[in-house]
């Protein structure tokens, strides 16, 4: 199907003189186009085919060695005033940036066809969802667009003539002279340009044809764009996971949650709880968008339709359900190839095969230094493939979502759980929240870092301006429900460096205790910090955790919060005036709060 709408006719004309494509493709979405696409790529070596035993309808790629992750210091947010971007992102004006990129656009994609894909961020009408359309010249990026997004005629009929749509413009930039032959994973190493224009909105990309750099809308769109949409318009864009919990007598409330990386945010998603009778369904393991509906409730969508999950360290032991999501029908990026043509990474199996082709294409047994898989490898699945997909998953009015989970990787200080009191104290905690350095990480260790809602690398304008919108959003809606919010730490170690909580599908005992909060069935005490379960309000039955360190997982100690305040106030400084006053009042209420505690348990 074509389209009416003079706006993208006359979109993809303009792009096409600048970038001189030889060919121009709509995509339709169809199955043949993908089977089509996939043969193509295959034929010119960038596409694997995995064994069709094991993995039907799967394919592996190997990227440019200097083409691996998202590049923090390439992404740009463009706005006529600086503070607008914040110092959470790098500003250029977008006058000169346009300038800039024009001249690297002009003629990128010769001896190249320009794919031009309609792409809907949600299910396809429903009004949570946007719509955005991509021009690339990478097949990678239309069968991942493909699987991550909606795409095709159903998103073109539903733009309609005068729909609004966000234009999304992608090159490897790397043009082709009469005869020459491409490579596997063309890409401009040199010349990357990750830029977002809030104003328009636009999201303009050139040189890398890797993950959220090619494939917009990914971060650029879900998250940098929407949440300026977001701010706007009165909605939530945030970097969440959202999940489906049914206790045993058949009650259903959903969650969504933040947490910075390497918090167990995709393993939460999954859930297996441990709990008998209790059930976790999945909506979404990485992007929430939330909109008021009519009576004030805040309903959530999951504007993705796959999974774009980090490979390495993903098993039948860390994530059953992710493994059993990656049977087919999936793309697999620098994960390693066994000799029976399946793919391979880093803690898939207790013991590595004998003999891999690595993601640098080059042979790889065990011992030999190097890692057989890229630490950022990645799987691109569809989300319909989950087991514990939420039946509501696609429901174009979104689920109504009770209670927003923070947390971090903290060995000290912040206990296993606490609820906030209320929504505007409930934002001061995920304003702070934060993780420990560890070992695996450059720099100092025990380092605070924070990562306030987990949005820092993803909130497309000012981080101080951000929480505004957070404290603006009960006056957002007549009769507005605001979630209760809730504040997790699965990671509290032991003075001798024990792991104090399971965790995993254990998590699901704390989840118990949260919805029981909402439905007003347990017991919570007062603290410094918040609402900490009550003795005994933590189902522990089966659980092999002694009293002594369910004590210390509920335990504050407010001279250890104390230490934390200076790190906190140096983290809101970054942001200056731009900091809402009602923040550092709960800043302050909460320190005079944490010194008469800190008094009371020691009076000298």
């Amino acid at each position: 199907m074509m389209t009416n709408n003079r706006k993208l006719l006359d979109w993809v004309k303009n792009v096409a003189a600048l970038c001189k494509p030889d060919a121009i493709h709509w995509c339709d979405g169809s199955q043949e186009e993908n089977d089509r696409l996939c043969a193509q790529a295959e034929a010119a070596g960038t596409f694997i085919r995995l064994n069709p035993a094991k993995r039907p309808n799967s394919f592996l790629v190997f990227s440019d060695p200097a083409d691996v992750a998202r590049v923090e210091d390439r992404t740009f947010v463009a706005t006529t005033d600086p503070r607008e971007a914040g110092p959470n992102n790098n500003w250029r004006d977008p006058v000169e940036l346009k300038a800039t990129m024009r001249k690297l656009y002009d003629g990128c994609m010769r001896g190249r066809t320009m794919y031009v894909i309609p792409f809907s961020m949600g299910p396809i009408g429903s009004p949570i969802a946007h719509i955005g359309v991509e021009l690339t010249d990478s097949i990678y990026v239309v069968v991942n667009m493909r699987i991550m997004t909606r795409i095709g005629d159903a998103v073109l009929e539903a733009l309609g003539d005068n729909g609004e749509f966000v234009e999304c413009l992608h090159s490897v930039g790397a043009p082709l002279a009469p005869g020459q032959k491409d490579v596997p994973w063309p890409c401009n190493a040199e010349n990357k340009y990750i830029s977002h224009f809030p104003e328009d909105p636009s999201i303009w990309s050139y040189g890398s044809g890797y993950g959220g750099n090619a494939l917009l809308g990914k971060k650029c769109f879900a998250l940098r764009i929407a949440s300026t949409m977001a701010r706007r318009q009165g909605w939530m864009a945030e970097h969440m996971l959202i999940l489906g919990l049914t206790n045993p007598a058949g009650q259903k409330i959903y969650v969504a949650a933040a947490f910075p990386s390497a918090c167990g945010k995709t393993n939460l998603a999954m859930l297996q709880p441990t709990l008998p009778g209790w059930k976790a369904e999945c909506v979404g393991d990485d992007i929430c968008w939330m909109k008021f509906d009519q009576n004030g409730q805040l309903r959530a969508i999951n504007p993705e339709a796959g999974f774009f999950g980090v490979a390495p360290g993903t098993s039948m032991k860390s994530n059953p359900n992710a493994m059993r999501s990656l049977r087919a029908n999936c793309i697999y990026t620098n994960c390693a190839l066994t000799a029976d043509n399946d793919v391979w990474w880093e803690e898939l199996t207790d013991e590595p095969p004998a003999e891999l082709t690595s993601w640098k294409r080059e042979k790889w047994t065990p011992g030999c230094g190097q890692k057989a898989a890229n630490p950022n490898a990645r799987y691109t699945a569809p989300a319909r493939q989950c087991p514990v997909i939420d039946p509501a998953w696609e429901d174009p009015a979104g689920v109504p979502i009770a209670a927003i989970l923070f947390g971090g990787r903290r060995p000290g200080t912040v206990p296993l759980c606490f609820e906030a009191p209320n929504w505007q104290y409930g934002t001061f905690l995920g304003s702070i929240q934060a993780s420990e350095t560890t070992a695996a990480a450059a720099g100092s260790v025990g380092v605070l870092r924070y990562d306030p809602m987990a949005m820092l690398p993803f909130c497309g304008y000012n981080m101080g301006d951000y929480f505004a919108h957070w404290l603006s959003m009960p006056g957002r809606a007549p009769n507005a429900q605001m979630p209760r919010v809730f504040f997790v730490n699965w990671f509290r170690k032991s003075a001798d460096g024990r792991w104090l909580w399971p965790g995993f599908g254990e998590n699901s005992r704390v989840l118990k205790w949260i919805f029981e909060r909402i439905e007003g069935t347990a017991a919570a005490a007062e603290t410094p910090i918040g609402l900490l379960p009550a003795p005994g309000a933590i189902d522990v039955a089966g659980l092999d955790v002694a009293a002594e360190d369910m004590r210390e997982l509920l335990s504050v100690d407010a001279a250890a919060w104390l230490k934390d305040l200076p790190a906190i106030r140096a983290h809101y400084d970054k942001f200056g005036d731009a900091i809402p006053a009602a923040l550092h009042k709960e800043l302050d209420d909460f320190e005079a709060r944490l010194q008469a505690a800190a008094k009371q348990a020691d009076p000298r």
